[in-house]
């Protein structure tokens, strides 16, 4: 919280801004993140909005702590109300203890009646008299900054960075509403209004703050990723920026497409040509790949394919969060051909998975899919420094001779790869079923030959399969299984459950399934499994691979991700029915 005795620290503090599309949160949350964190504060934010560019009621959290944290919470210790409607969409997560600070202009009847932990701060008036009502998100950062006691020198070069775009005086302007901000929560902290002891931890400036858009980019980048293609949709589309903005630095071909056919297409053509190519969707952009998704099968092509879910069916909730494209990602594709999906939970798995990914979709020519969600994409923490060490860009194209054969039949299932101009042989590739060179057939036994040959590969596989994670004791008789970016959050809620006989079974892998898997289920007493989605489809993948059918469930699909509070109450009462 944030008040009580003076000397009492405090390890976590939850602070929410809400207000419309176009009133600066996004802005305050990049600058207070990021000076937090260099003054030795662990941080994390995500943020909810609506799918409108202006207006609506949009939200931010940063948690701010002593320890590190990664997930997101229901509870809001410090809350800024930037227009009239913020209240009313909060008002579920508004609690008596909660602080609200801002102006009374933008207070609900019902949500002040609820709480008596009011701080008129008048950001928009003390704005105007700078210059613009619109620095009033540059108050409140400067507000911030004078109740943790960082002096606003600190904001000065992230403002200059972030309105690099900007006039001279419109960065001397902003530079004045932090000077201003700092002076009102200074004084609040001096005053003892609000008390914050929230410790400092060692190195922390130095550590990253990442985001699951950047860490998807990143490990593209470790894998040699030197082509994407994409139809921007949200939320993948901060994957494509981030890359087509690194294009000089690295080398890379970064293509928006006039669809998503296109995308695929373009992708599939430069790994024939020898490049790396990667594309970036969400489900109804994926949906549009599927016969390119079947083109890849054929030709038996590499291809990465990042899959960020959005709740659909179509449109659906375009800016909120599910992991509902599970089965999608499984099934799509007309005909039966192998693939890998993988689905990191943490900013660091997001690097080192993607990063495996196109080794993976390169040594066995297959595509490989990384599964994401808005949550995982549009959330970030810092971390540590990513290891670099042992990252290896592993390719495994061949230098062709005259008689090559592109689809030689192997026992491996892994025919050569050659690409155009490198050796004398020709490359022939076809969509049609082929022969061994590559030349259309409707030979029948081949045919067979051809399909047999292509699965396995599933066999060939089974050596890279990354087996599930266990967090917790090794004795367990409760075991939570979850996957993807439920992984946080749900550590936190099972730690706050406190028991020793209880663990978590966290997926990086979710096609094929690792072998152990049945082992880990047959060991529990009581197995739970959380999911972001209405059917639970990664249960049901279970139980057709195990046969164990996963009975105990929490699942959501109302277009937010699960909180700690909710995890922990729905954990134990689960638990507490023996």
């Amino acid at each position: 919280m944030v008040s009580g005795e003076p000397n009492q620290k405090i390890n976590s503090l939850s602070i929410v801004l809400c207000g419309q599309a176009g009133q600066g949160i996004q802005t305050v949350e990049f600058l207070l993140t990021r000076i937090l964190k260099f003054a030795g504060y662990n941080v994390f934010a995500t943020k909810e909005f609506m799918s409108r560019i202006r207006g609506g009621t949009n939200s931010t959290e940063i948690r701010v702590s002593s320890m590190p944290v990664q997930a997101f919470v229901d509870r809001i210790d410090i809350l800024v109300p930037l227009d009239k409607h913020a209240l009313v969409h909060l008002e579920k997560r508004i609690s008596s203890d909660t602080l609200i600070l801002g102006e009374k202009i933008n207070l609900g009847t019902a949500t002040q009646q609820k709480s008596d932990n009011f701080i008129e701060v008048a950001f928009s008036q003390i704005a105007s008299e700078i210059g613009n009502k619109i620095y009033s998100n540059i108050v409140a950062v400067g507000t911030f900054l004078g109740l943790f006691g960082i002096e606003p020198q600190a904001a000065a070069a992230y403002i200059k960075k972030h309105f690099i775009s900007k006039s001279k005086s419109v960065i001397e302007e902003n530079i004045k509403a932090v000077e201003a901000g700092y002076r009102i929560g200074n004084e609040l902290l001096i005053s003892e209004r609000i008390k914050i002891n929230i410790e400092k931890g060692p190195n922390l400036a130095a550590q990253m703050l990442l985001n699951g858009a950047e860490a998807i980019a990143l490990g593209a980048l470790a894998g040699g990723c030197n082509f994407i293609s994409s139809y921007p949709m949200s939320p993948s589309t901060g994957v494509l920026v981030f890359l087509a903005s690194k294009q000089k630095d690295f080398q890379i071909v970064a293509e928006q497409a006039e669809d998503e056919i296109a995308a695929i297409n373009m992708a599939i053509g430069a790994w024939y040509a020898g490049a790396r190519g990667m594309v970036t969707t969400s489900g109804g952009g994926f949906a549009l790949m599927a016969e390119g998704l079947s083109l890849a099968g054929m030709l038996e092509s590499p291809i990465v394919i990042h899959l960020a879910q959005r709740p659909g069916p179509a449109t659906g909730l375009p800016t909120r969060t599910e992991q509902a494209d599970l089965e999608l990602a499984l099934y799509a594709g007309h005909g039966e051909f192998p693939r890998i999906i993988l689905a990191p939970g943490t900013a660091e798995e997001g690097f080192y998975l993607t990063q495996k990914a196109f080794n993976l979709a390169d040594k066995y020519q297959i595509p490989v899919i990384i599964l994401t969600d808005q949550y995982f994409i549009d959330s970030y923490y810092n971390i540590p420094d990513l290891d670099l060490t042992d990252l290896d860009i592993k390719k495994h194209i061949v230098k062709t001779k005259a008689d090559y054969r592109r689809y030689e039949l192997t026992d491996s299932g892994i025919s050569p790869r050659g690409i155009p101009g490198h050796g004398k042989g020709l490359v022939c590739v076809d969509s049609d079923e082929h022969d061994q060179m590559g030349h259309i057939t409707e030979d029948l036994e081949l045919r067979v030959k051809m399909v047999d040959k292509r699965l396995r590969k599933y066999e060939s596989i089974k050596h890279d399969i990354i087996r599930p994670e266990i967090i917790g004791p090794e004795d367990y008789k409760i075991l939570i299984l979850c996957w993807g970016s439920t992984r946080n959050v749900v550590t936190e809620a099972v730690t706050a459950i406190s028991r020793n006989d209880t663990a978590i079974l966290h997926f990086k892998q979710l096609h094929p399934l690792h072998e152990k898997t049945i082992d880990y289920l047959k060991k529990a007493e009581k197995r739970i499994i959380i999911e972001g989605n209405a059917t639970s489809q990664f249960g049901k993948l279970i139980k057709l691979k195990t046969g164990f059918d996963l009975e105990k469930r929490i699942l959501k699909y109302n277009g937010l991700s699960f909180t700690v509070e909710e995890l922990t109450g729905e954990l134990r009462n689960i638990l507490d029915q023996g």
